[in-house]
């Protein structure tokens, strides 16, 4: 029988552990104010998704869902929810009757643009006065921590 054990990893530093932890704040922080932009709207994350893409003219339920990683019947409920509010309507494509094109409505349209409104408010009140070098410094980290964490989810 074979005692010997795999080496513990490496303990990580203060400052890795210190990014970690600033990494989570943002991410929730970031999840949080867009919650409450939605919710200022009257609509939910997932709605104002939907109706981003329906601005897209290319808009194809099948695929939202693939992309989310979410299933059809789940893309068909919020298609619904935003129907009942009178944000999109849906009518079959006339080149291809076994499809359905969405469109805002003129109520959606005007919650596009209040939504639009206020997170360019936010970003001019947040990043516009941040000095271009950090802003590239953070953009190149955060592009290589992405391909990091892509590489390493794609390897598990």
């Amino acid at each position: 029988m074979n005692t010997q054990t795999a080496p513990a990893p490496p303990k990580a530093s203060p400052e890795v552990l210190g990014a970690i932890a600033s990494l989570q704040r943002l991410a929730a922080l970031f999840l949080a104010r867009r919650e409450a932009l939605a919710r200022a709207a009257g609509i939910t994350v997932a709605q104002w998704e939907v109706l981003e893409r329906i601005t897209d003219e290319h808009f194809m339920p099948s695929l939202f869902a693939q992309a989310r990683e979410s299933s059809p019947a789940a893309v068909s409920k919020l298609l619904r929810q935003l129907q009942d509010a009178s944000l999109i309507r849906a009518a079959v494509d006339r080149a291809d009757g076994r499809q359905r094109r969405y469109a805002l409505t003129a109520k959606g349209k005007r919650v596009m643009t209040r939504l639009r409104a206020a997170r360019a408010e936010a970003i001019a009140a947040i990043w516009m006065d941040l000095p271009p070098r950090q802003l590239k410094n953070f953009s190149a980290f955060s592009a290589e921590l992405i391909r990091r964490l892509e590489a390493f989810s794609s390897g598990e």
